[in-house]
């Protein structure tokens, strides 16, 4: 018996990395998953192989930065599986420069993948969520649910070259924080974890030029170089960077019931960094 039994969980830009891990962390607890990614063989990838550890999972295709995907995820999810108890807004991506030759178009899209879709993806889960818990206070059978939203040591300490990054990553504190106030009286928690470098394909090792992913039909360089991964290991007090089970780990504290009394806070995440 796991600790999530009869949980639903959805988990954003869960076809790899840290949200891959987180669902499948989620679903060996127990817990139903619904795995959203912007690839959606990816996305299929990830529920097929929690499939086939034995847990329950569905993929729901598609881009958080779209308008009216939020309301399509919520929706789907209760479609198949009549409710909703945790939600991981980890889908997100980074675009880098100089503040100087950062474009209003970066700076948007940052805020938009970071801030805005995590906005409007717990705004879709409202109605359903205030409704659900009035009617459970009322019979005497409410439950504890969850809100686990992704930020960086970016968005709390700043970086160089991601001001945009930064900007997105620190409003989703500022997010959390203030939903945690206003959603307790629904029972529910709202926390973030705040990443240092886990090894991902956004941080991967790479010795002349650096590697790029596609998203929305563009280009955007990644990865860090062999003396910055060796810099960052060398300075972090456990010898390494992170493994995405590492950050699936943190998230999923703020997921089992032992987090129920913890809400509004900030988990760092870096290995000491």
């Amino acid at each position: 018996m796991g600790k999530l039994n009869d949980r639903i969980a959805i988990v954003t830009g869960a076809g790899r990395g840290v949200g891959e891990a987180t669902a499948k962390m989620l679903a060996a607890d127990g817990a139903r998953v619904v795995v959203n990614d912007l690839d959606a063989e990816v996305a299929d990838r990830t529920a097929a192989a929690i499939r086939e550890a034995g847990g329950e999972a569905i993929a729901i295709a598609g881009s958080v930065t779209d308008p009216e995907f939020p309301g399509q995820l919520i929706d789907g999810a209760l479609a198949v599986f009549g409710g909703i108890d945790i939600i991981v807004n980890n889908a997100g991506y980074i675009w880098n420069g100089a503040m100087h030759n950062h474009s209003d178009e970066q700076f948007q899209a940052m805020l938009d993948v970071h801030i805005t879709a995590p906005f409007r993806i717990l705004r879709a889960w409202a109605p359903w969520l205030r409704k659900t818990a009035r009617e459970e206070a009322e019979a005497g059978t409410s439950r504890c649910r969850k809100v686990v939203n992704i930020s960086s040591v970016s968005g709390t300490q700043g970086s160089a070259t991601q001001i945009a990054y930064s900007a997105g990553k620190a409003g989703v504190i500022g997010v959390t924080k203030t939903l945690a106030k206003e959603w307790g009286r629904y029972n529910v928690t709202v926390n973030c974890v705040a990443f240092g470098p886990i090894e991902t394909r956004l941080t991967q090792r790479y010795e002349d030029e650096p590697p790029t992913i596609e998203v929305d039909g563009r280009s955007h360089k990644v990865g860090l170089s062999e003396a910055q991964v060796d810099g960052l290991e060398a300075t972090s007090p456990l010898g390494r960077t992170g493994q995405p089970r590492d950050g699936a780990g943190a998230v999923y504290l703020f997921c089992i019931p032992e987090s129920d009394f913890v809400t509004g806070e900030v988990l760092t995440c870096s290995g000491g960094l």
